[in-house]
C-alpha cells in the first residue's frame, strides 16, 4: 500500500513543553552518535499529541535527531501505526479484524463506524469528531471483538453497546475501557470457578485501575498525564541529593547478580567464534576418539557386523555414543566425568581473586618430548579450546591439575570467547584424575 503525505498540511509543529523534556529523556537513553535510535518513540509521541504526523512534526523530530528530513520519513511511512492524514478530535477507532475478533462480530462493530463515522477507513466524521480503520490483531483474542481507542481496549463489544460508545464520547464523556461484559480479564464468558476471591481484591485489572486514575484517557497526550521518569539520566544538579537506592524496573542491575546465573547454568559468554556449552558438549559427543568406531560404523576390511568388545584392539574406545550418553557426559568416555574426581575446592577460590591480582601459571614453549596430551578428553574442552590452551603453552593435564586458585582465575579470565569454562567444568578436578590415572602422554 503506497503511504504518501496528506495534501493539506499545518504550518507548524512544537512539542508542548513536558512533552519535549519526555522526548530529550528519550533522546538520553542513547549513548552519543546513536540518538537516531529515539526516533520512533518521539514520531509516536508527536503523534500522541496531534493525533496523526504532519510533515511539520516528522521534520521537528528529525531535527531534534540531527536526521536528514528524508531519513525520518522513511521511518513514518514505512510503518503503519504512524497516520499520515488527521484523525477524529474525539477519538481514533481501530477495529481489530483478524480471525477472532472477526468470527466474534467484528464485521458489526465495523458497519457501525460505516453508519455513525464515515464509510471509508480514515475519513473524518461529519463533525470531524471521529475516524476508524480496521487493523491486524491487537492480542485481545479471548475478549474479541474489540476496538482499541486511544491507548485502551474496549472488549467484549456488541453492535449496540458499541454504538452507545461512540455517543457518550460525542457527548464528551470518558467510557470507562476494558470489558464491557463485566469480565475482570480474559476469564471465561460464564464467570470464573477458580480464584474467585479475586473480585474481593480489585475491582478493575490493572489496565482498567490506571486508566480510571488517569481520568480523560481519550484527550491528546500533553505530557502531564503522568510525572516524567527517566533513572537512567545522572543527578544533573550535583547539589542535588542522591537518589534513593531503590530497584527500578528501567533500570539494569547495578552490580552482578547473586546466586547461579545462566553461564553457570551452561553458556559460556559469547564471542567471536564462541559456541555454548551444550553446542561444545554435542561436539565433542559426536567426535570419536582416535581408533575409535561409532555406532554400526564399517570398519575396512568389509564385513557388515558392528565390531564387539572383543574385536576392540589397544587404544580403541567401546564406549556407546548414545543420546542417554551425551546427556550425561560431553566425551566419548576416554576421560574422566566432571564429578569423577570431586570439584576441586579451587573453583570456588578462584571466583573470589579480584581483578588485576591473578597470576599466569608456568607455561610450556611446547610439549614435553613433543607429545602433547589430549586436552579434549576433559569434559567441556572442545577443538577450538585445545588449540587456545596450547598457544597459551598449556599442553598436558597435570600442568592443569597443579593450577593455585589465582592462576585458574588468570586462565578463565583469558580465555577468549569462553571465559568461565575452566571453573564451570571443574578443569582442574578432571585433570587431576587424567593424570593419576596414567592418561597423560609423559
Amino acid at each position: 500500500m503506497l503511504r504518501r503525505l496528506h495534501p493539506e498540511q499545518p504550518d507548524s509543529f512544537v512539542f508542548t513543553e513536558e512533552n519535549r523534556k519526555w522526548a530529550e529523556g528519550q533522546i538520553s537513553k542513547f549513548p552519543e552518535g546513536r540518538q537516531a535510535s529515539a526516533i520512533i518513540p518521539l514520531l509516536w509521541r508527536a503523534q500522541e499529541q496531534e493525533g496523526w504526523l504532519s510533515r511539520k512534526a516528522i521534520e521537528h523530530v528529525a531535527g531534534m535527531l540531527d536526521l536528514a528530513y528524508i531519513r525520518a520519513l522513511e521511518v513514518a511511512t514505512f510503518y503503519f501505526m504512524f497516520q499520515l492524514q488527521p484523525v477524529g478530535s474525539v477519538a481514533h477507532i481501530q477495529i481489530c479484524g483478524t480471525t477472532s475478533c472477526m468470527i466474534c462480530g467484528a464485521e458489526d462493530l465495523v458497519a457501525v463506524c460505516k453508519d455513525k463515522i464515515a464509510k471509508k477507513p480514515h475519513a473524518l466524521s461529519d463533525d470531524g469528531k471521529f475516524s476508524w480503520e480496521e487493523v491486524e490483531c491487537l492480542g485481545a483474542c479471548a475478549n474479541a471483538p474489540m476496538a482499541q481507542i486511544g491507548k485502551d481496549y474496549y472488549e467484549d463489544l456488541t453492535a449496540e453497546g458499541f454504538a452507545q460508545l461512540l455517543d457518550e464520547m460525542a457527548a464528551g464523556k470518558v467510557p470507562q475501557p476494558g470489558s464491557q461484559a463485566g469480565r475482570f480479564a480474559s476469564e471465561p464468558a460464564g464467570g470464573i470457578t477458580s480464584l474467585t476471591d479475586i473480585e474481593k481484591v480489585n475491582g478493575y485489572n490493572a489496565s482498567v485501575t490506571l486508566a480510571e486514575e488517569i481520568g480523560d484517557t481519550l484527550k491528546r497526550i500533553d505530557g502531564t498525564e503522568v510525572p516524567l521518569r527517566t533513572p537512567w539520566r545522572p543527578v544533573e544538579d550535583s547539589a542535588a541529593a542522591a537518589p534513593p537506592d531503590v530497584n527500578d524496573d528501567l533500570l539494569p542491575p547495578k552490580a552482578p547478580i547473586k546466586g547461579e546465573t545462566p553461564d553457570q547454568k551452561g553458556f559460556a559468554e559469547v564471542g567471536n567464534g564462541a559456541v555454548s556449552r551444550q553446542a561444545a558438549e554435542a561436539d565433542d559427543a559426536a567426535r570419536p576418539n582416535e581408533g575409535e568406531v561409532v555406532g554400526d560404523a564399517i570398519p575396512e576390511g568389509g564385513h557388515d557386523k558392528p565390531m564387539s568388545d572383543a574385536h576392540h584392539g589397544a587404544g580403541e574406545s567401546t564406549t556407546d555414543i548414545s543420546e542417554d550418553s551425551r546427556e550425561t557426559s560431553a566425551h566419548s568416555g576416554s576421560g574422566p566425568s566432571d564429578t569423577a574426581h570431586g570439584t576441586d575446592a579451587n573453583n570456588a577460590a578462584a571466583a573470589d581473586v579480584p581483578e588485576g591480582e591473578e597470576t599466569k601459571p608456568a607455561m610450556l614453549d611446547e610439549a614435553r618430548d613433543n607429545r602433547p596430551d589430549d586436552l579434549k578428553r576433559i569434559k567441556g574442552i572442545g577443538p577450538a579450546l585445545e588449540r587456545m590452551l596450547n598457544e597459551m603453552g598449556v599442553y598436558h593435564f597435570d600442568q592443569i591439575a597443579g593450577w593455585a586458585a589465582k592462576e585458574l582465575a588468570w586462565v578463565d579470565r583469558n580465555l577468549e570467547g569462553f571465559k568461565g569454562r575452566a571453573t564451570r567444568d571443574n578443569w582442574i578436578g578432571q585433570a587431576k584424575g587424567l593424570a593419576q590415572d596414567g592418561q597423560t602422554n609423559t
